[in-house]
């Protein structure tokens, strides 16, 4: 019965995919119902396994059978369903199913329609590979899948070639990390000649050496490389906001549910691996903290609604890893659900906003919207506070305990998290005051067509706008459900974070909601009371120019590593290569030039034939018998 669990997990999503793939032509829109309905049925199986270990406490584990054997090393084809996995194929396939069904209508006029839900049934099912494998190889396996159908929906409507590029920058980028990955892996093999979760966990809860924890450390930064490049953590970030790219429901299934949530997951899931590397620990809360306050500057001055959404994910993740860097990973896993929630109902959102407008994404030309979209206005606003941290939304309780964290293992990331968190209460409230309030200030022709989205776009919104509300009940401090769930797993949970609220607790809560009050107010006094604009790209000066410009990070990336690598294999191709193919060529003509002199002794002459034959004789005889 397990085992049909799980199959049937996996090859649903993977038969929508197929379908689509061959059939989705004949099928019309109904590649879109066909789609949603396998995610959909993924998720309702997910739920049963859910109740089902949480209530034995057992997880479900299958071996399909045995993968590869080398003497003692030896992996199998195998899927394991516990209460980490559990949660996120519930937010995966939940969210999921709810951004196919925005994409029914969103996507309808596509000429690539069935080929689209191809794709995004692909994704779906790579990504429950990821979380569900017994292995690093299997996790793998979905880890390169989700690369994969990132680079097919990034660059989707090909016919574009900056789209292109976008697809081909974050393929390469995660290709990088993903080298890391694979030398963690590696060093796993070798020390524990298994890649087997369990089977490295129980080595290591039984003691280690100095020797074992010298390598476990660089296993742990070889992974962490592989988590930065999928979750876009300085310096493998650039590739996300360039994600954009793609389609926006594309942008909601990798911002929130599924590609960048990989990262915070490798780490969760192999916690008793990073436990014993607190040097790389320190390192990973430090990368986290620099990328969380680095990405939301730049997200202070964007004009791009979707880019504004890009750069905050970028932020939101930096604070996830702060807090697996401080060992708590419960209360980065509680961020990840959260973040999943409002995350995706403001991508969601963002895109109801430019099916609207005809395809624009300049909030510059925006304004005004809240009449002529009030259901979208309504949890795009819900999404905005969560995100702020305002109590007693979702945001709230998650970004405060990793505040709360932070500030009791590293005051001055916890004062770095604190800005970050400010300038993100200010920057989605200026994207929302810049797209729903005031005038609007696009063309008329725009004005025009303005209306609210059809039900299956406008659902979605409010059942991701709800959660955005409420999500927080899974965690509440002194009561954490999430805690209890997850205990399991993480290997240092009893003492680690206790949800216990004394006076220092309640006075760095009051400061963050103080903070997100000041982001908030300043964002009210500039876009509202005093009616500003962004300015023209042309007009910007100094470090407003700066942070338009991202740092010049992906410029100084061009001429720092892409122009010198493309320089170099200029040089292997018009040089090296030519030198080669000639030396090659060479021994070619030299072996052709003795070969026509070696034929002419060819003649047919018998005579000939024999005097060679006897000639060599002789030299035989010459060597063995006389020389010697």
């Amino acid at each position: 019965m397990d085992t049909n669990v799980i199959l049937l997990l996996l090859l649903v999503p993977l038969i929508g995919s197929l379908v689509n793939v061959f059939f989705g032509k004949k099928l019309g829109n109904g590649s879109g119902i066909i789609a949603t309905v396998a995610v959909l049925i993924s998720f309702i199986i997910s739920l049963l396994a859910f109740i089902q270990v949480n209530n034995s406490k057992q997880p479900i584990e299958i071996e399909l059978f045995e993968w590869m054997a080398l003497a003692n090393f030896k992996v199998n084809f195998g899927f394991l369903l516990d209460q980490l996995s559990l949660l996120w194929l519930l937010f995966v396939t939940g969210i999921g199913t709810l951004i196919h069904w925005y994409s029914t209508n969103y996507m309808k006029n596509d000429e690539n329609y069935a080929k689209f839900f191809a794709y995004l049934n692909l994704f779906i099912f790579f990504m429950i590979v990821l979380v569900t494998g017994s292995n690093l190889l299997i996790t793998f396996i979905g880890w390169e899948g989700v690369g994969l159908c990132s680079y097919l929906l990034i660059g989707f409507w090909h016919k574009n070639q900056s789209y292109n590029d976008a697809a081909k920058k974050a393929f390469i980028m995660n290709r990088i990390g993903d080298l890391g990955f694979l030398v963690g892996v590696f060093i796993l093999a070798f020390l524990f000649q298994s890649l087997d979760y369990m089977t490295i966990k129980e080595a290591l809860l039984q003691g280690t050496n100095h020797q074992i924890n010298m390598w476990i450390g660089w296993a742990a930064l070889a992974l962490f490389i592989g988590a930065v490049g999928k979750s876009a953590q300085i310096p493998l970030y650039t590739w996300l906001p360039d994600a954009m790219a793609g389609p926006t429901p594309v942008s909601a299934l990798i911002h929130a549910a599924t590609m960048v949530t990989a990262g915070i997951f490798l780490i969760t899931r192999l916690n008793f691996v990073f436990d014993l590397a607190p040097h790389i620990q320190n390192i990973i809360a430090i990368v986290g903290a620099v990328t969380s306050l680095f990405a939301a500057t730049i997200g202070l001055v964007q004009t791009d609604i979707k880019k504004v959404l890009a750069y905050s994910t970028v932020s939101q993740l930096g604070l996830m890893f702060m807090a697996v860097g401080f060992g708590a990973y419960e209360i980065a896993v509680f961020h990840v659900v959260t973040h999943a929630f409002f995350k995706a109902c403001l991508f969601l959102g963002s895109g109801s906003v430019i099916h609207a407008m005809g395809g624009e994404q300049d909030m510059r030309n925006m304004g005004g919207l809240k009449k002529f979209m009030p259901a979208t206005y309504a949890t795009f606003l819900l999404a905005t506070i969560a995100i702020s941290g305002f109590p007693p939304f979702s945001g709230f309780f998650s970004k405060d305990e990793i505040l709360l964290t932070a500030f009791s293992h590293n005051p001055v990331l916890y004062v770095i998290g604190s800005i970050a968190s400010i300038m993100t209460a200010f920057y989605m409230f200026r994207l929302l005051y810049l797209t729903f309030f005031k005038n609007f200030r696009g063309t008329q022709e725009q004005k025009n067509h303005l209306h609210e989205s059809p039900a299956a776009i406008t659902i979605p919104l409010w059942i991701l706008g709800i959660l955005s509300v409420v999500g927080g009940v899974i965690s509440l401090p002194g009561n954490s459900w999430l805690n209890s769930y997850l205990e399991p797993i993480i290997v240092n949970s009893a003492n680690a974070h206790p949800h216990v609220l004394g006076t220092t607790e309640y006075i760095l809560m009051a400061i963050a909601v103080v903070g997100a009050c000041i982001g908030l107010f300043i964002a009210y006094s500039k876009y509202i009371k005093k009616g500003e604009l962004p300015p023209a790209d042309e007009e910007m000066t100094g470090f407003h120019k700066v942070l338009y410009n991202k740092y010049y990070i992906d410029e100084i990336y061009m001429r720092v590593i892409v122009k010198p690598i493309y320089t170099l294999s200029v040089f292997f191709r018009d040089v090296i290569e030519v030198i080669l193919s000639e030396a090659i060529y060479g021994l070619g003509k030299i072996a052709d030039g003795l070969s026509l002199q070696g034929k002419k002794a060819q003649n047919g002459n018998i005579g000939l034939y024999l005097f060679a034959f006897v000639f060599g004789i002789c030299l035989m005889l010459y060597y063995l018998f006389i020389a010697r």
